[in-house]
């Protein structure tokens, strides 16, 4: 008799979780969740995030979107947005972030592209009406059929995901758990346009490797990650992390220092994720007031800005730099313990924008128009 062979997903690694610790913290807004949504704040046990991803998956599947559906999420970074995600893939669907700083062109642009059936939205986010932008932009994309969002004051027309979670239904349908299945279509901004990038499951888990290995980011660590996730790197460096650990993700909104040291604080946070830049400016400051941080990982959106950057200085936390290019990849190196320097890479046949003279270029390397 064949056996079907299966790899972990990141349902798959929620799910290993949540069978040994459902009743630990696994997910906590931000302190400042009124202001910019206008929505109470959660912290959510493993059961309970179980219970909302059950619930909006079963919303998806009883709207009629099919397995490998592609589903449109533009979310702030908080408690909602790692929920969709997760019960995008438990409904077997693939996931399209959509950056807030987009509006309704880029929007409609890359509904098209996708060929999305859904969007996910929130009503409001810093005052402004995402509910509305999502409305407009659906009605210019043909293959769309779903509009839901989390908030109060939704549009006609837009089906509340609050409710859907209230009502707790239990409609479900058989998934493979394959780590080759695609999850992730982000997109790269090159000079012709947005290309998009798919991403299977393992890939994705790749990525958070490279960030928690490296990092010697411990089991069950409260990580606080403060990089929009928005992005293959994004995700990997929040989502992705949090399900390796199986500990608890705290989220911060990109960017207030002032809340991001009262979240550190208050949930005794261990990790920060967050980029290089702001990690090394708290650190120029003196990281004695954070006393519990023991980990950095900062995200460079420019690589070849690491060798002329600050000395890590701290010496209760390390510093591991993750070397970003675009939507073809990343990979990190702690810094030096000894002096605090980043760690030297040797050259390769790719590089960074403008780094090496006469080298190939990874991004234009690695993703081509295929």
């Amino acid at each position: 008799m064949n056996q079907q062979i299966t790899s972990p997903t990141l349902d798959t690694l929620f799910k290993r979780t949540l069978a040994r610790q459902p009743d630990a913290l696994a997910l906590v807004d931000p302190i400042n969740k009124q202001r910019i949504t206008g929505q109470n704040r959660k912290r959510l046990s493993y059961a309970q995030a179980d219970r909302a991803i059950s619930a909006i998956a079963a919303h998806f599947i009883e709207s009629g979107l099919p397995t490998n559906t592609v589903i449109a999420v533009q979310l702030p970074t908080t408690v909602e947005f790692a929920l969709t995600v997760l019960a995008a893939h438990r409904a077997g669907l693939v996931v399209v972030p959509l950056p807030l700083l987009w509006r309704q062109s880029e929007l409609t642009s890359v509904l098209n592209r996708t060929a999305a059936r859904a969007i996910v939205t929130c009503g409001r986010i810093d005052g402004v009406s995402y509910a509305d932008i999502a409305m407009n932009a659906a009605a210019e994309a043909f293959s769309i059929r779903h509009v839901c969002g989390f908030g109060s004051d939704l549009p006609e027309g837009m089906a509340s995901l609050d409710q859907a979670i209230l009502q707790d239904s239990r409609t479900s349908r058989s998934v493979i758990q394959d780590g080759r299945k695609p999850a992730l279509i982000s997109f790269d901004v090159t000079s012709d346009g947005f290309r998009p990038v798919p991403r299977a499951h393992f890939s994705l888990i790749a990525g958070g490797l490279a960030m928690s290995l490296e990092s010697d980011l411990a089991q069950g660590s409260t990580i606080m990650a403060a990089f929009a996730p928005m992005s293959f790197a994004g995700i990997c460096a929040s989502l992705v992390t949090w399900l390796l650990s199986g500990g608890t993700l705290v989220l911060h909104h990109p960017f207030d220092e002032e809340v991001l040291e009262a979240q550190l604080t208050d949930y005794g946070c261990d990790t920060l994720i967050a980029p290089a830049q702001l990690a090394l400016r708290l650190d120029e400051r003196g990281l004695e007031r954070l006393p519990g941080l023991r980990n950095v990982v900062g995200l460079w959106r420019t690589p070849e800005q690491v060798g002329s950057s600050a000395a890590w200085t701290a010496k209760r936390a390390t510093l591991t730099d993750v070397y970003l290019f675009g939507e073809a990849g990343l990979f990190g190196a702690r810094r030096n313990a000894e002096d605090g320097s980043p760690a030297r890479i040797k050259a390769g046949p790719h590089s960074a924008p403008r780094e090496a003279p006469g080298a190939a270029i990874a991004g234009e390397i690695l993703l081509t128009p295929k």
